[in-house]
This record gives structure tokens, C-alpha cells and sequence, in this order.
């Protein structure tokens, strides 16, 4: 960043190489790589013992009985131990919205495989695990739930009785469909997406212990959002926030997985606090596969209308969500569906547009945020349809979003759901996409025809990911969480170096550094003297924490403005030490700089801290320690945005898809450090091919998940994750410090319609299009064979 830009933003000019912009290796990485993390499963406590639970092997029946050997009567806790603790309530202010209670421990009746029904303790996770063995339960079967296509038909049986349907929300957003039913090309579609596992190399994991001196419950825990997690602890505990700290170390990977509060923390805790115990539970990958949390299982019926020139004159949509058994706390189960709504046109102009939405109750785990929240499935139902428009128009995929993309000029541009885009030249990034991959060239490769048999195929995709949107957005939600001022706090020490504590928490983005770039910008203190506190409640303000592409946004700003307002106070101080006058002195590099003199900020800090007596009489008292608050200008987010362009090689009799070549072309406003994006958009396109080609979590019609390993659970790895060839833009979003956008979600969104594209684009000629992911060998497979079979002759 230029100094003049650095001026325009916090009003003092820093420089040195490590500040915004510059690609800084990450400070954290020295121990992550010496093997010196800590993780929850790394806490030691004297006299902690390990926890396994009871869980229920059905995904609907009424409890009988639970049957606990005398022997173990001390330590098996059912739900009837637990008096006092609340469900877990997620709710929300939605018209309509049907809130479901989530017992910590089953009472009545179980709602998914998985769910927890006794708590078993001992010294050791065998011997627990050992016990647990030994309780027997007694069910009464009863019809499971599990196809929210079919759940919502009369005589499904029901996930919670008192409802009569098994519906949590339906919504309906409507903008003058009817034009649209002329239009001349009129493509339908029926699009899924599997449900998924968040796959984190670390699972969730508790500690909990309990200090009859502070009279205070310590919860560690890890958790992308440690304060909200206490909010909920004190709900179910029926006890005071200042009663309860959570410590988040570090976190091997959150992606939304760590974003919701576990029945098993609240177990733990009332655990810790009645019985005196330090126990700990440590998340095995069985457990997370058949029993936590999923989420991406999308259903669309959708319409597209548009002009024989490819511009769009309307969609038309009914999408249905899978929410599981229970709505998730806090951003409970209308999160999903209710935002497809919103975001399904994205960055395309249109005239007319119609959406209903349902979240569906199911007899499966709940589902939550994962990385990209609903706007994966979204992209994937949008950017398929309009390749379908393109093939009816005989237009290039590229052209029908060119002609239909909000233009630079427009900006900033409030689209047909009244979202608000703040920046960007998303033409241009499709041009730069093209240009890069070489279309023209794919296509002659096409024409040739591979000696192989493989088939050639080129796919695109765009899109827009709102990060960092605030207090009005998610007021308008009425859930138990609401953002407002993102605060942080920036104290120098002694010797001149900075501490700074800020309530997101960081799983993986780089904030340990990012932040401290963030710190030098304004005050010009080496990064490495910077040192970022996070993930204590007990240390660090109070935040909604780490989701939604939101800590560099907003942390990042609330960061810049407590260091921009600690370099005023430091300037006034160097002034009277350089007797000179406050007006003309300027801070530039971690000095006081008058005209022909200047002074360290440590110098100032030494004084401050250690020779007040040479500070001036109308010093500020509050010295060079400040919290302060921060919002962007406008409450409505940041939008960043990419195009997707990838080519593959599909076999038609093997089923298998082969990326050889993938262009990204992102554009995440201003970069505060340019490799740690790489890193972020990376990461992202893994799990995004995880998405379209690999990942799945089938259920039975009994209920059973049927992915119970990482056997049966495929991830992409090494090999099947190209490198991609990556271009950065950078529009400066106008209502943020140095005009950065959120990131962290965007590599995940675009890549399953990208690759789906190209493989129907490949599988074109055979007369298949796929239109549900992931694309697996075996459903390439049945819709070559299925089209074979059709082309035919009648016997």
C-alpha cells in the first residue's frame, strides 16, 4: 500500500516491508512446524479423566429403557442426572420458524444415529469406552425420516411430534415472475448436492475443569468462536458468564465444523462442576463421521428464462435443505435454506426472480455452516443452468455470463434481492479467466479427439461470496448471535514491543500474522515484536467470533484503529520529548519524526511506563494502551468474487475425471498478505474438489449413515489436486480500512460447478449431462450406459 493510501485510511504513514500487502511468512508456522502446537487433546490437568458416550444406534425410536450395570452407577450419567441443564435452543426470528429442543442427553426419544444418551467416565478413553459397552438400551423402533424430499409429505412420520409437519422454515421471495414465463428459452432443471462431514485433520475435543477458589468452570474447547460458545454454556448451566472462561488453543482446522456448541461441551462442563472431576473428551474420526454435525445436502427444482442472446429475464426456484434432527446453536437450522433465497442470483442481473425455500427436519445429524455456507450449493444449482442456457442460445458458456454479469460502471450495485456490492469488475475477471485457460485452444484439442478415448471438457464458473456483513443482516435473522462493533485491544509493553488481544480466533488464516501486519502499517513496530492474544475469554474482548470471512474485515480494523489511536497519544508524547510542536511531528517506521530530530517508540514507551515523570502534564491518561471498537461504513458486507476455469479429461467407460488444467481469477479487495490468500484459496479448491468429485455421506432408508470410515469416506489428495494457476485482482472495497474484502470461504464455492460444467461440457457429445454431486466414476458410468441404452433401436 502506498503511503498516501496509508494516510487516507488511519491518518499516520508506516512502512518497512511488513505491512499491508506484503507477503509475510506466517509467524505461527515456526511452531506448528517444531511440533510445539497445542491442541485440546495436548492439555494435561492432575487427576483428568477421559469421557466416551453412550450413543444412540438408531436414528428414530423412543427410549424404553437404559439399563446401567450396579457397578457403574457412579460413573454412567443419564439425562435424568442432569437436573437443571437446559436443551440446546437455536431460534430464530424468521416468520414461521418452528424451533426444536436438543437435549445434552436424549430424553424420550433419539432423533439421529449418533445422538448422545449416557455419559460414561474413567481413568483412561479405553476403559470409558469399555463401560459405555456395558449400558444397554432399550428402543422402540419408529419410522426414520430421511428424505427431505419426502419429508414433507403427508403421513411422514415426524422428527418432533408437536409441529404436524417436518418443516423448520419455509420462506418466499418473489420480484415480478410472471414477465419472465414468455421468455424464449425456458430451461428446467432438478440439481442436488450430497450431504457432507467437515473433515479437519484435529476433531472436536473438551477439557473441562472446575476452580472452587475463582468459582469458575474452564472449558477448553476447540471452538471458532469461544465467546459465543460461553453464551450457550450459560444458558444450558443456568449460570453466570463470569462463572465460565473458554480457552481455544490452536485448531487443527474449523471450516464452520467448530462454529456451533456441542451437546458434549455442556456435558462436560455440568460433569466438571458437580461431580469436582477434570475429564476430557477427544472427538474419534468414527464419531465425527456418523455422528457430529454435517452439512451441503441441497435439493433445487429450478427455471431459468432467458433471450435467444442469452440475457437472463428470470429464474424461478423451489430449494430444499436437509437441516437434520435439531437446529444448530447459534445459527440454527434456517441458516441454509433461508439464505439460498437471498444469494441464488448472485452477481447477475435480472428482471424477474422467485424462490421458496425449505429447511427440513430430518432423522440425521444436524447440519451446519460449512466453508462457503449455502453459496456452494447455490453456485453449483446457478452456474449449471446457465451452461444449459448457453447450449440452448449455441453460446459460449463465457459469453451468457458476460452479457449477464453487473458491469464495473454499476458499481456500487444493490441486485435484484437488495444485496448490496460494494466493488469489483467481474467482466473483466471473466476475460482474464478465459484468456489464461485458452479456451480456443481446449477446443481444438476437443475437435481432435484424444488417442486415449477421453473425452475433453472446459468448465466455468463464478462467484460471489458476502463476507463480513454485520448487525443489521443478522438482526434481520432474530438468532441467538448478532455482530456489532468488532473490538480489539492494542497495548505497547516496556521495552516497545505490542500486544494485541482480539476475540476472533484463528483455525488456520494466518491472524497471528496478518494482524501484526495490520499493527505495523499503522505504528511501524516489527511484526516480530507483535504479539497476537486470542481464543481466552478470559483475556481477550468480546466477539462473535471467526466465520462468514469476517476477522480481517473487521478484526483487522478494529486492530488498525486501537494502533492508529495509540500513534496519536505516542506523537504527543514524542513531541514533548523532541520539544517540539504536536503538529509537526509524523510517525513513520516506528519513530516520532519532526523536522530535523526523531525518537523511537520504545524510547516514548520507556518513558510512559518507566519515567512518567518526563511526560508532559496534560498527558492522556489512558497512555498507550486503547480498545477500541470498529465497523465498516456500510453494514452490509463486502463482496468478494472469482471465475473458476478448469479442464478435464473424462473416461466414459471408467468413470474417472482427470483436472488438467485450473485457472482461478480472484478478486479479494486489497490483500493484507498475498501468500497467506494463496494458502487460503488453496486450501479451499481441496475441499471444493472433494465436493464435486469425492465427498459423500449416504444415509439408508433406516437412517444409517453408511460412510462410517475414511475408507468408505473419500478426500482428495495430493494427486488429485492440481496446482492452479492463480490471479489476483484487487478492488478496494470503499467501506472498509485499506479497502480489504473477506476471503477466507471464497476457494471452496466455485470448483464442484466448475468441474461439473467441464464434465458435462466432455460428456456432451454422448448425450449426458450430471446434475447432482459429487460426480463419482460410478454415476458417470450409469448415464453413459443409461444414454447408450436410449440410442438404441427398438428390438
Amino acid at each position: 500500500m502506498s503511503d498516501v493510501e496509508c494516510v487516507s485510511a488511519s491518518g499516520v504513514t508506516a512502512g518497512g516491508g511488513q505491512g499491508v500487502g506484503a507477503r509475510l511468512p506466517r509467524k505461527e508456522d515456526d511452531r506448528f512446524l517444531r511440533g510445539r502446537g497445542q491442541y485440546v487433546a495436548d492439555i494435561r490437568i492432575a487427576g483428568l479423566k477421559d469421557v466416551a458416550f453412550v450413543r444412540s444406534p438408531l436414528a428414530h425410536a423412543h427410549i424404553k429403557a437404559i439399563h446401567v450395570p450396579e457397578r457403574f452407577s457412579d460413573v454412567v450419567f443419564t439425562a435424568a442426572d442432569l437436573t437443571g441443564v437446559a436443551p440446546i435452543r437455536a431460534v430464530s426470528g424468521l416468520p414461521g420458524f418452528k424451533s426444536s429442543e436438543q437435549p445434552v442427553l436424549a430424553t424420550g426419544k433419539v432423533r439421529h444415529v449418533g445422538e448422545l444418551v449416557a455419559m460414561c467416565v474413567a481413568p483412561t478413553r479405553a476403559e470409558a469406552e469399555d463401560i459405555a459397552a456395558c449400558v444397554g438400551l432399550e428402543l422402540e423402533p419408529l419410522p426414520a425420516v430421511h428424505d427431505m424430499c419426502k419429508a414433507r409429505e403427508a403421513g411422514t412420520a415426524l422428527v418432533h411430534e408437536h409441529w404436524g409437519d417436518n418443516v423448520f422454515l419455509e420462506t418466499l421471495f418473489e420480484v415480478d415472475i410472471a414477465p419472465a414465463l414468455d421468455a424464449p428459452i425456458k430451461v428446467t432443471r432438478e440439481i442436488s448436492t450430497a450431504r457432507q462431514c467437515m473433515s479437519p485433520l484435529e476433531g472436536r475435543g473438551v477439557v473441562a475443569s472446575f476452580d472452587h477458589r475463582l468459582d469458575q468452570l474452564t472449558l477448553y474447547t476447540g471452538a471458532q468462536m469461544p465467546h459465543i460458545v460461553r453464551n450457550g454454556l450459560s444458558d444450558c448451566l443456568g449460570i453466570e458468564q463470569g462463572r465460565i472462561r473458554i480457552v481455544s488453543p490452536d485448531i487443527g482446522g474449523g471450516f464452520g465444523h467448530k462454529g456451533i456448541l456441542l451437546p458434549e461441551e455442556v456435558c462436560l462442563a455440568w460433569l466438571a462442576m458437580q461431580k469436582g472431576l477434570a475429564v476430557r473428551w477427544i472427538e474419534d474420526r468414527r464419531e465425527h463421521l456418523t455422528a457430529s454435525a454435517n452439512c451441503r445436502e441441497h435439493h433445487y427444482n429450478i427455471t431459468v428464462y432467458a433471450d435467444r442472446d442469452g440475457t437472463l429475464c428470470g429464474i424461478d426456484c423451489e430449494a430444499i435443505v436437509d437441516s437434520g434432527a435439531y437446529s444448530s446453536y447459534p445459527f440454527s437450522a434456517c441458516l441454509e435454506a433461508a439464505q439460498v433465497a437471498s444469494i441464488l442470483p448472485g452477481p447477475y442481473r435480472m428482471p424477474a426472480y422467485r424462490c421458496r425455500t425449505y429447511s427440513v427436519a430430518t432423522n440425521k445429524c444436524p447440519i451446519l455452516p460449512y466453508r462457503g455456507v449455502a453459496r456452494t450449493g447455490v453456485c453449483f444449482a446457478l452456474e449449471l443452468m446457465l451452461d444449459a442456457v448457453a447450449r440452448e442460445a449455441g453460446l459460449e458458456p463465457a459469453e451468457v455470463r458476460l452479457r449477464n454479469l453487473v458491469r464495473p460502471e454499476q458499481m456500487p450495485f444493490d441486485n435484484i434481492t437488495r444485496k448490496h456490492f460494494d466493488s469489483g469488475d467481474y467482466p473483466q475477471a471473466i476475460r482474464r479467466a478465459v484468456a489464461t485457460i485458452d479456451v480456443a485452444s481446449w477446443r481444438e484439442r476437443q475437435r481432435l479427439k484424444e488417442v486415449d478415448g477421453r473425452l475433453i471438457g472446459l468448465g466455468l464458473s463464478v462467484y460471489c461470496e458476502q463476507a463480513a456483513h454485520g448487525t443489521s443482516v443478522y438482526a434481520g435473522w432474530g438468532i441467538p448471535m448478532v455482530p456489532g462493533h468488532e473490538q480489539a485491544t492494542a497495548r505497547m509493553t516496556p521495552d516497545g514491543g505490542l500486544e494485541i488481544r482480539v476475540g476472533v480466533h484463528s483455525h488456520g488464516q494466518g491472524l497471528e500474522t496478518t494482524l501484526a501486519q495490520v499493527a505495523h502499517e499503522i505504528l511501524g513496530i516489527d511484526t516480530a515484536k507483535v504479539r497476537v492474544i486470542h481464543g481466552d475469554t478470559a483475556l481477550t474482548p468480546y466477539s462473535t467470533g471467526t466465520w462468514g470471512s469476517r476477522a480481517m474485515v473487521m478484526a483487522g480494523g478494529a486492530v488498525g484503529t486501537a494502533c492508529a489511536e495509540i500513534a496519536e497519544r505516542a506523537k504527543r508524547i514524542g513531541a514533548k520529548l523532541l520539544q517540539l510542536d504536536p503538529a509537526s511531528v509524523s510517525l513513520c517506521d516506528g519513530r516520532v519524526c519532526g523536522p530535523n530530530s526523531s525518537i523511537a517508540l520504545s524510547e516514548i514507551a520507556h518513558t510512559w511506563y518507566r519515567r512518567p515523570q518526563d511526560l508532559p502534564p496534560d498527558v492522556d491518561p489512558a497512555g498507550l494502551e486503547s480498545t477500541s471498537g470498529y465497523k465498516p461504513r456500510r453494514d452490509s458486507g463486502t463482496f468478494s468474487y472469482a471465475v473458476h476455469a478448469v479442464a478435464v479429461a473424462v473416461d466414459p467407460d471408467l468413470g474417472e475425471v482427470e483436472l488438467l488444467d485450473y485457472v482461478i481469477v480472484e478478486d479479494g479487495g486489497v490483500l493484507v498478505n498475498p501468500m497467506i490468500v494463496d494458502g487460503q484459496i488453496f486450501g479451499g479448491l481441496a475441499q471444493g474438489i472433494g465436493t464435486a468429485l469425492y465427498e459423500e455421506m449416504p444415509f439408508d432408508g433406516a437412517g444409517q449413515p453408511l460412510a462410517t470410515t475414511l475408507a468408505d469416506y473419500l478426500l482428495p489428495g495430493p494427486t488429485e489436486v492440481p496446482a492452479p494457476r492463480l490471479d489476483h485482482m484487487e478492488t478496494p472495497s470503499p467501506y472498509t480500512m485499506f479497502g480489504v474484502k473477506g476471503i477466507g470461504e471464497g476457494g471452496a464455492i466455485a470448483p464442484p460447478a466448475a468441474i461439473a460444467n467441464a464434465v458435462n461440457d466432455a460428456l456432451r457429445p454422448l448425450g449426458v449431462e450430471l446434475l447432482h454431486s459429487p460426480i463419482s466414476p460410478r454415476r458417470i458410468v450409469e448415464a453413459v450406459l443409461a444414454a447408450r441404452e436410449a440410442e438404441r433401436p427398438a428390438a
